[in-house]
């Protein structure tokens, strides 16, 4: 085991008081200097510790990193059995990590220190002690969520069912949604010391939403949805059920190519999160693109973050191609973080679990390849681990109170309404009002009353004429007794839309014209912009105008969902128009798990049909799993996912190639 011992001087930095801090030539936090420093919290009722926590949390930035390991003491590849005590990061550095992820999954026993099939109390039990542990060898907590599919039972991968929409009020998953929440609060607040005191926990729901591999992700709801499912989380847990030792964090995936724009697309508001994180996994192999462009979404972050009060995180990372292909990973990472002014200020990197077997090693263990590195990166003096955090919980700390604040919970924005009634519903918190009302398209308002589960509510009758793929906006008001009036709107479309035949991926007509609208049905990966064409199309009234740019990064995708049988088809169809570049499009059909790729370049300004034959599609050059494979029949029995990939072609870095009719025949 690495002698720990250079690491005891910056414990003291970290640790110094005021006269010692001033002495450096550190600021001196307000907490150290004996005043109460004010904290802008989700919660203004959290706990002394909670409070303290966040406060320490940004006054340890741009001081170190807290490295983070997921499950780092129920699990990994040099013990079996969960004791308080053993981790694969205490067997190679002699250290624990500063902050330990668990993970939702305990509650359904799919997790340690859960039990399979074991009851509903003792999971929750389990996910308490589990806090307790961590909390014991010196740790921060925090709670990531892999939630089942309320829909159909499934697990976090299933993507069927519209969950979000159902798992909202008035959905016909909510009541279930509501118990799982129970849960949740019930074993957070099970997190306490010897004493009764609460152990602070990060909470980190829906994260990576941007992607499309959950059922929370782009795709399978809309950013508003995500927003209010978001929001009614965080109300349900601190309003209703008076969970006080919690932070939340907001966590899309990589990558963004340094523009807020996308990163802030499905954000709650501040009056939501108390910690920006960001997410992103490297299959490179430690290459410069990869670490510029993680450095420059993290700057990005950390930017936003200072802004707003709130505490910037890498709120998971890893390597996840071929272990031990970069054997300087761990601290070439580390290197590139502290090279950056602002990317170096990030709070604390959490990296996934070591789940033992034949499973990936994200932290090594003894004898692992990277051993060596690790050992490198834990006595480098900006990784921060157990040994070096001290003082957590004793900032003086005053909070602030929350101001009013309303949001139309139903219907969310862009939500599509097929029946002549609809339920309207607004979310007032920490104001009293004197009246609350809706009004359609400017119309006359309409008063709301306060209902039993909190809302301001009431019944919208819709003219049936008006079913007709129509875009109606509504819009709430609520004049509060201090004389304020807060307001809130959202854009909802009315009646059903025709379905697309078999094997269609999309048409572009069912979308009321609405850009906004389109781009909600597309995941997307680094800098596009998409929007209807009236002019540029195969058939029908619109087509895809899709913009890229490359400054950023070398390639841009948008992709669907798509949950069908090909079988019938041999070949796939779509009508494109070229921009005249070098560039090229990439169309991957997802199918049994595996990635398949037709290239099409375009350089071909004029409008025609592409047509790609099954059999020419290969798999994806970095899906080594499912090299060799055909889009067989037995793949197209099963395909889950369609994108439509751009990459730079050297040349020209923005642009606009025209999309239609994109169908499997």
């Amino acid at each position: 085991m690495p002698d720990s011992s250079p690491r005891a001087p910056r414990r003291a930095v970290i640790a110094m008081g005021a006269a010692a801090a001033a002495v450096a030539g550190l600021p001196v936090p307000a907490s150290a200097a004996g005043r109460p420093t004010p904290v802008d919290l989700v919660d203004d009722k959290a706990t002394r510790e909670t409070r303290a926590l966040f406060q320490y949390l940004r006054e340890t930035q741009g001081r170190g990193i807290m490295f983070g390991h997921e499950h780092s003491l129920s699990d990994g590849f040099t013990f079996t059995e969960m004791d308080g005590y053993a981790s694969d990061v205490e067997a190679v550095t002699g250290d624990y990590p500063a902050v330990f992820g668990w993970d939702t999954l305990i509650l359904n026993g799919f997790q340690k220190p859960g039990v399979y099939g074991g009851t509903v109390e003792e999971n929750i039990a389990a996910l308490s002690h589990a806090f307790k542990e961590s909390d014991a060898r010196g740790g921060i907590n925090i709670l990531s969520a892999h939630l089942y599919n309320f829909v159909t039972g499934g697990n976090f991968w299933d993507t069927a069912g519209r969950v979000v929409s159902q798992i909202l009020p008035g959905g016909s998953e909510h009541a279930e949604y509501n118990e799982f929440l129970d849960r949740i609060a019930a074993g957070v607040k099970g997190a306490q010391r010897a004493d009764g005191t609460l152990i602070p926990v990060i909470f980190r729901p829906f994260h990576e939403n941007n992607g499309g591999w959950f059922w929370w992700g782009a795709g399978h709801t809309t950013s508003a949805e995500f927003i209010e499912i978001f929001r009614y989380t965080v109300e349900y847990l601190r309003d209703r059920k008076c969970v006080r030792n919690l932070l939340y964090s907001y966590s899309p995936n990589s990558s963004f190519g340094g523009d807020p724009t996308n990163y802030l697309k499905t954000y709650p508001g501040d009056e939501f999160v108390d910690v920006l994180g960001y997410d992103a996994y490297d299959s490179t192999a430690g290459s410069a693109e990869w670490l510029a462009a993680t450095v420059e979404d993290l700057a990005m972050v950390v930017g936003l973050a200072e802004e707003r009060g709130k505490i910037p995180a890498f709120t998971e990372f890893g390597e996840s191609g071929e272990e031990g292909r970069d054997l300087t990973w761990f601290t070439d990472l580390l290197a590139a973080l502290k090279a950056d002014p602002a990317a170096s200020r990030v709070s604390h990197m959490l990296t996934w679990a070591n789940f033992g077997g034949t499973n990936r090693a994200y932290v090594p263990f003894p004898g692992h390849a990277l051993e060596p590195d690790f050992v490198a990166y834990h006595q480098d003096p900006y990784s921060l681990f157990a040994s070096d955090l001290d003082g957590v919980y004793d900032a003086r700390t005053a909070a602030v109170p929350n101001a009013p604040f309303l949001h139309l919970a139903t219907p969310t924005d862009r939500q599509r309404i097929t029946e002549p009634q609809a339920v309207i519903r607004v979310r007032l918190t920490a104001g009293t009002a004197r009246k609350v009302t809706y009004a359609i398209d400017g119309g006359a308002p309409v008063a709301l009353r306060l209902d039993d589960a909190g809302y301001y509510s009431g019944t919208w009758d819709i003219d049936p004429s008006w079913l007709d793929n129509r875009k109606v906006t509504i819009a709430v008001s609520a004049k509060l007794r201090s004389g304020r009036t807060l307001t809130d709107t959202a854009d909802v479309l009315l009646g059903e839309v025709v379905p697309l035949p078999p094997g269609w991926v999309d048409d572009f007509e069912g979308y009321a014209g609405d850009d906004q609208s389109l781009s909600e049905a597309y995941s997307h990966v680094n800098a596009n912009t998409t929007a209807h064409s009236a002019d540029r199309k195969g058939g029908g009234d619109y087509g895809l105008a899709y913009s890229y740019d490359f400054t950023g990064a070398g390639y841009t995708g948008i992709g669907k969902s798509v949950v069908a049988d090909w079988t019938a088809f041999s070949r796939f169809v779509v009508w494109m128009q070229g921009d005249g570049s070098t560039n090229g499009a990439t169309f991957q059909i997802v199918a049994k798990g595996a990635y398949f790729e037709y290239n099409v370049g375009l350089g071909d300004t004029a409008a025609k049909e592409v047509t790609a034959p099954f059999a020419d599609f290969r798999p994806a050059p970095w899906d080594t799993g499912h090299a060799g494979e055909l889009l067989d029949a037995e793949h197209l029995a099963e395909v889950s996912a369609f994108y439509l990939y751009l990459g730079y072609g050297g040349s020209q870095a923005t642009g606009t190639v025209h999309f239609d009719d994109i169908r499997a025949e």
